[in-house]
């Protein structure tokens, strides 16, 4: 099972995420891939496997994902304060992963239906959906 964890900007929800991949699915492989070296360097410190930065390795690791996770806005365009170029984003859409998405009321993005709930109960609930996936 191939994991793909995706942040931008400082990495902080991506590092979350992968610590608690660890900490809870020690067997699985993550991979992690940040827009900018500050998000890839906090991800491997977290103990992702391997990782990559940038455009072109969002597009081509999102290809061979099983799953796919991080925050909502790697599916929008232009999102994260512009990190997310319109190639990423549709290159996570088009994925044949599954797609686990953190809802983030940032950046102009509001998730209606969602409470402001803090990062670390977000991760939980996506680890969650993480173990239902692979049962």
């Amino acid at each position: 099972m191939n994991i793909l964890v995706i942040d931008a900007q400082g990495g902080g929800i991506g590092k979350q995420l992968i610590s608690a991949i660890k900490r809870t699915l020690p067997d699985l492989t993550v991979t992690a891939v940040g827009k900018n070296s500050l998000a890839t360097a906090a991800m491997l410190k977290a103990g992702a496997d391997q990782a990559a930065t940038g455009e072109n390795a969002i597009v081509v690791c999102s290809r061979t994902a099983d799953v796919i996770i991080g925050p909502i806005g790697i599916v929008i365009a232009n999102s994260l304060l512009g990190e997310i170029t319109p190639r990423m984003a549709m290159a996570v859409a088009q994925s044949p992963a599954t797609r686990i998405l953190i809802p983030m009321n940032r950046c102009n993005n509001l998730v209606a239906g969602v409470n402001d709930c803090n990062t670390g109960k977000l991760v939980q609930d996506a680890i969650c959906k993480l173990q239902n996936h692979l049962v």
